[in-house]
């Protein structure tokens, strides 16, 4: 007999990024147990992303259903603005930032995640605790196997495990495949001081220069950093010939595959904090589960594709719908279905429009 016969089921989430976390703080709002397990050491260990924009009847939707749609002071309207150069700095497009009430602000995803753990119960999150796979058992729960070895039983585990999710495993053999297009991806601290002389460019928001196949994006955080991406197209294995802990390998390949641009555009790269990181671009193949009783996945363990801003979107409304859903259907089992079919329309939906924007 599953505790779902006789008490509050017992949920589980892998994974402590936004859908995971929001899916959590929804079903603490509607005062139902939740345990989320992280194999990071702890929320700051690394950036758990750049700057989105939180879209209408997506994150913003999710937000209210958390309770959580009063995030003045997170928001940045102006961080919408977009600057459209070529590759000799010369502005070919602005795009204005925002309205600060019926647009898509920006919206930064460390400070969003420490919002929504600030609202967990203590102990919400299982710091440190890695999951190496999820087993799906003959009477509809599953059991999961932790690193440490030991395992527990819930009546729903959700994979929230991003792209390469151990969870996945239990419901399909699909992986993300390499879409031919590499990030290498740096950050500017405190921007304002030391490359003061480039933020013309980027504005209040982002800017992106552009020459063929090749491109360099920047854009702004509330917290007086800049993210910088240097976009091309190669081989999966660029990055095997480089030695990336050598900062001034990686910039040398990069100023040889820039040359010509306007030195204001190559300053982005060489003025940078903590060397570069290689982001080869993937997705997964956009084909449904079938679905298993006692587990399911959200965010991009589900449907993982190109386009970050819709990706963090749909991942934080992926949460809460599968919260609301767990709240108000009859059983487990059939809020689980509720949310996958929901799910798989809106997965399709958003990867025919970003692939038609590739």
């Amino acid at each position: 007999m599953t505790a779902e016969a006789d008490s509050i089921p017992r949920i589980a989430i892998v994974g402590a990024g936004l859908g995971g976390l929001i899916c959590a703080r929804t079903l603490q709002r509607h005062h139902r147990a939740v345990t989320v397990f992280e194999r990071e050491r702890s929320s700051d260990v690394r950036s758990p992303g750049g700057t989105f924009s939180m879209q209408p009847g997506m994150g913003q939707d999710a937000l209210c259903a958390a309770g959580l749609l009063d995030i003045t002071s997170l928001a940045r309207p102006e961080g919408r603005e977009v600057r459209i150069f070529d590759s000799d700095a010369t502005l070919l497009h602005r795009l204005p930032p925002a309205d600060e009430r019926t647009g898509a602000p920006g919206m930064d995803c460390d400070r969003l995640r420490q919002l929504l753990l600030s609202t967990l119960l203590e102990s919400t999150v299982l710091w440190g605790t890695s999951v190496d796979r999820v087993v799906p058992l003959p009477d509809g729960t599953s059991c999961v196997h932790l690193g440490n070895g030991m395992t527990e039983d819930f009546d729903l585990v959700i994979g929230a495990d991003g792209a390469w999710s151990s969870t996945r495993r239990a419901l399909s053999e699909a992986v993300p495949a390499y879409l031919g297009r590499m990030f290498v991806e740096a950050y500017i601290n405190d921007a304002e001081t030391r490359q003061r002389s480039v933020l013309h460019l980027i504005g209040s928001g982002s800017m992106v220069a552009k020459e063929g196949t090749k491109a360099i994006v920047a854009r702004r955080h509330s917290n007086g950093r800049v993210r910088l991406r240097a976009t091309f197209h190669a081989p999966e294995t660029w990055h095997t010939a480089l030695d990336h802990a050598d900062a001034g390998m990686v910039l040398a390949r990069l100023l040889e595959m820039y040359d010509g641009w306007d030195d204001q555009l190559l300053d982005l790269l060489r003025v940078n904090d903590g060397g570069f990181v290689n982001r080869p671009l993937y997705a997964l193949p956009v084909r449904m589960w079938a679905h298993v009783p006692g587990v399911t996945l959200l965010g991009d363990a589900a449907h993982l594709m190109p386009s970050f801003d819709v990706g963090a979107n749909l991942a934080l409304l992926d949460g809460a719908d599968l919260a609301e859903a767990l709240v108000t259907e009859g059983s487990v089992d059939e809020a689980v279905r509720a949310y996958e079919n929901a799910m798989s329309a809106r997965w399709i939906e958003n990867a025919e429009r970003t692939a038609s924007r590739q």
